[in-house]
C-alpha cells in the first residue's frame, strides 16, 4: 500500500464520520462540507439533488416543515430527538489517486433503540486538494414502524 492511499482511506474515513456526528447535532452547514459544491445527492431512491445548496436545504427541511412533532416514545416531550449514527463495514476501493467509490452500512440509534438502517454508497473525488463526497445515494433498509423515521415519512418528506 502506498503513502497516497493511506492518507485517502484516511480521509474518506473522516468525511464520513463528520456527517454523521455534524448531522446528529444538527450543524448541517458543517455536515455538507463534505460534499462537493456540485454533488449528486440522491437522499431516497429516485430523488436526485443537484449541489451542496440543494442538499443543505433538504436537510434543513428534515429538521423543520417536514419533521414530525417532537415527542412521543423516543424524545422528551418538547425536546429534541436523540439521534446517533453509527457507520461500519467501510468498503473503499480506488479507481485512481482522486477518485474512490466507498460502501458503507449505518444504523440510527434514538434514545430507545435502532431506528433506521440502511446503506450510503458513495462516490469520492479530489476537489480543490481535498476528499469529498461527489456522489452519494443513500438507501434505508430497514425503520422501526414507531420511531423518528417512520413518523418522518408519515410526516411527508417523501
Amino acid at each position: 500500500m502506498e503513502f497516497w492511499e493511506l492518507v485517502a482511506r484516511e480521509s474518506i474515513r473522516d468525511r464520513i464520520a463528520r456527517w454523521n456526528a455534524n448531522g446528529d447535532a444538527g450543524r448541517y452547514p458543517e455536515m455538507v462540507a463534505v460534499l462537493a459544491p456540485q454533488v449528486e445527492f440522491e437522499p431516497t431512491p429516485g430523488r436526485v439533488l443537484h449541489g451542496r445548496d440543494a442538499a443543505l436545504e433538504f436537510l434543513g427541511g428534515v429538521r423543520s416543515d417536514r419533521a414530525p412533532a417532537v415527542s412521543g416514545r423516543y424524545v422528551p416531550e418538547g425536546g429534541r430527538p436523540s439521534l446517533r449514527h453509527f457507520t461500519s463495514t467501510i468498503q473503499i476501493d480506488f479507481l485512481s489517486e482522486t477518485a474512490a467509490r466507498v460502501r458503507s452500512y449505518y444504523q440510527v440509534v434514538s434514545a430507545t433503540g435502532l431506528d433506521h438502517w440502511g446503506r450510503y454508497l458513495d462516490e469520492f473525488g479530489v476537489v480543490d486538494g481535498e476528499w469529498l463526497i461527489v456522489r452519494r445515494s443513500i438507501t434505508t433498509e430497514g425503520v422501526d414502524p414507531d420511531g423518528w423515521a417512520a413518523r418522518l415519512v408519515a410526516g411527508g418528506s417523501e
